[in-house]
C-alpha cells in the first residue's frame, strides 16, 4: 500500500466515524418515522383517531334553516370550544369543525357521531421532519443529511481491503444491495 493510499484509508477512517456519530440521531429519528409511515395503510402513524356513537334529542326542524344553525346545535347538545366550521350536508345531517373534533349530527333522528384527533407523542413530531412538512431551512437539514449517507456509503465501502473489501465478498454485498431495489422496481413498474 503506498503512503497515499494509506493516507486516504487514514482520512475516510476519520471522517467516516465522525460523521457517523453527528448524524446518528437523525439516523435513528428517520429510521422511527420510515417504519412508522411505511405502514401507513395499517394505521395512522401520526394520529390517534377515536369515534364514539350517541344517540342526542332531536333538534327542532324550525331551527334547521338558521344562520346560526352551528351555535344552535352547540348549544343542543353542549359542546364546547371554538367551532371553527360548519358543513350542512342535507336539510337534517350537519357537521361541526372544532380544533382536534369533529361532530356530525343528524337533527331529525339524534343520532350523534364524535370523532376526535389527537397526536401521537413523538411519532407526530418525527413524521412532521421525516415527510418534510415544515418546508424552508428543513429542505437544507434533509438535503445535507442525505448527502452525508452517500458519504457514509462511499467511503465505507473502501474502508476495508482484501478478500472482505469491495474487491472481495464486499462487491457481492453491494451488487445485493443495489439488486434488490432493482428488483422491485422491475416488479412494480410492469
Amino acid at each position: 500500500m503506498t503512503e497515499r493510499e494509506k493516507k486516504t484509508r487514514i482520512f475516510l477512517r476519520k471522517w467516516h466515524r465522525d460523521i457517523g456519530y453527528f448524524i446518528a440521531g437523525l439516523t435513528i429519528i428517520y429510521s422511527i418515522s420510515g417504519v412508522a409511515v411505511n405502514h401507513i395503510d395499517d394505521w395512522n402513524p401520526s394520529y390517534t383517531i377515536t369515534k364514539e356513537m350517541f344517540k342526542a334529542d332531536t333538534l327542532s326542524k324550525e331551527f334547521w334553516e338558521s344562520e346560526n344553525l352551528g351555535n344552535i346545535v352547540m348549544k343542543h347538545l353542549k359542546l364546547e370550544g371554538e367551532l371553527k366550521d360548519i358543513f350542512q350536508e342535507s336539510d337534517e345531517q350537519i357537521k361541526l369543525f372544532f380544533e382536534g373534533k369533529e361532530v356530525d349530527f343528524n337533527m331529525a333522528t339524534g343520532e350523534l357521531t364524535i370523532e376526535t384527533t389527537s397526536g401521537k407523542p413523538v411519532l407526530k413530531e418525527v413524521n412532521f421532519l421525516h415527510l418534510n412538512k415544515p418546508k424552508k431551512v428543513w429542505t437544507y437539514v434533509a438535503d445535507v443529511f442525505a448527502v452525508l449517507l452517500i458519504f457514509l456509503a462511499g467511503s465505507g465501502i473502501f474502508m476495508v481491503r482484501g478478500k472482505n473489501g469491495i474487491v472481495g465478498r464486499g462487491k457481492w454485498i453491494v451488487a445485493a444491495g443495489i439488486l434488490i431495489p432493482v428488483i422491485f422496481w422491475i416488479l412494480y413498474m410492469n
